[in-house]
């Protein structure tokens, strides 16, 4: 006679348009091909997860918005996130019946919502290297957009060998201090713009350049704009060489811009293009793969100035306040890491 399993409960973060809950819920028994994950810590994105917790993303967008592991729908209720940092804690058998499976205990990344425990395929989850400390690994998916944003400007070692390019990144943000990181690990010249002072403390730690956006430098080959601002954006376009390349890395979700377009944009031949990390860009899909990304990805987060990042914890029973705080624009939050201990 077989024995009943016990069935397992979960905590989950769902929102729904400026209000956020923990609602239980029940976890299936993992299959063959399974693992049960129990969360260490997640992060926040904040720039995403905040419109998202508002209800601000466009109808257009609600299919190519959708998170690996979302439940829900923009319009409505949803359970939405991708940072989450846990250890395996049930697992697929070895490839002997009673061998321990190698995946059991294993520390590992998942693009998967705010959540106690979790079940999902073994594909889904990526084995943290030992190098990374749990808190600084939720980071991993920021990190990937910076290195995507890296591979679209053309910025990385494949593309220009040792050539040194004279690369500006506006938005001292999250996203904006890892892809200046990034660009500096790969040899280049960086300039680091805010209109907040204090940031530029963190871009020394991270050894890059700082300005506030009146004194940036000028004539830069490359201008990665993450601010998710107009200003920052139409700033972007005084920055840029003759010939040179505006990347933006900010989404806007249902806020529309302005740009004077009909200024030095066409005489200066600039070319303005947009990043995101769902696709690698066909051209560079011979050097570059979903897999190989994520390894750089994680190389790059082996670096401890990156824990700088992280300003702000909260237990994951807060995590409803902690999200209507940072909506109405909490100040000073960069990465802000979410505790299930």
């Amino acid at each position: 006679m077989n024995t009943p399993h016990m069935s397992i409960q979960a905590t989950a973060f769902w929102s729904d348009h400026g209000k956020g809950q923990l609602i239980q819920e029940t976890l299936p028994e993992p299959g063959d091909s399974e693992v049960q994950v129990a969360a260490l810590f997640s992060g926040i994105s904040k720039g995403t997860e905040t419109l998202v917790f508002r209800g601000g993303v466009p109808e257009s967008e609600h299919a190519r918005m959708r998170a690996p592991f979302q439940q829900g729908d923009f319009s409505a209720a949803v359970k939405y996130g991708y940072c989450s940092v846990g250890r395996v804690v049930q697992a697929p058998k070895g490839d002997l019946n009673d061998e321990p499976s190698p995946w059991l205990d294993q520390r590992v990344f998942c693009l998967y919502p705010h959540q106690d425990r979790y079940v999902v395929p073994v594909s889904a989850v990526h084995p943290i290297p030992d190098a990374i400390p749990s808190e600084r690994a939720v980071l991993t998916a920021n990190m990937e957009t910076a290195v995507n944003g890296l591979i679209d400007a053309g910025l990385d070692r494949a593309a220009c060998g040792d050539q040194r390019h004279a690369v500006t990144v506006i938005g001292a943000g999250v996203v904006g201090c890892l892809v200046a990181h990034v660009c500096h690990q790969h040899g280049h010249d960086v300039e680091l713009v805010d209109t907040q002072p204090s940031r530029q403390g963190l871009a020394e730690q991270l050894g890059v350049g700082f300005a506030q956006p009146a004194k940036a430098q000028g004539e830069r080959d490359v201008v990665i704009h993450t601010s998710a601002s107009e200003a920052g954006l139409r700033h972007a376009l005084t920055l840029a060489r003759q010939d040179g390349r505006i990347v933006e890395m900010s989404w806007f979700g249902d806020h529309s811009v302005t740009l004077p377009l009909g200024e030095a944009f066409h005489a200066k031949r600039l070319t303005l293009r947009s990043s995101q990390v769902g696709h690698i860009a066909p051209e560079r899909q011979d050097v570059w793969t979903h897999e190989s990304r994520l390894a750089h990805a994680f190389e790059m987060l082996t670096d401890p100035r990156l824990d700088a990042l992280i300003t702000h914890r909260a237990p994951f029973a807060d995590l409803p306040a902690v999200m209507a705080r940072l909506s109405d624009g909490a100040d000073g939050v960069l990465c802000q890491l979410i505790d299930y201990a």
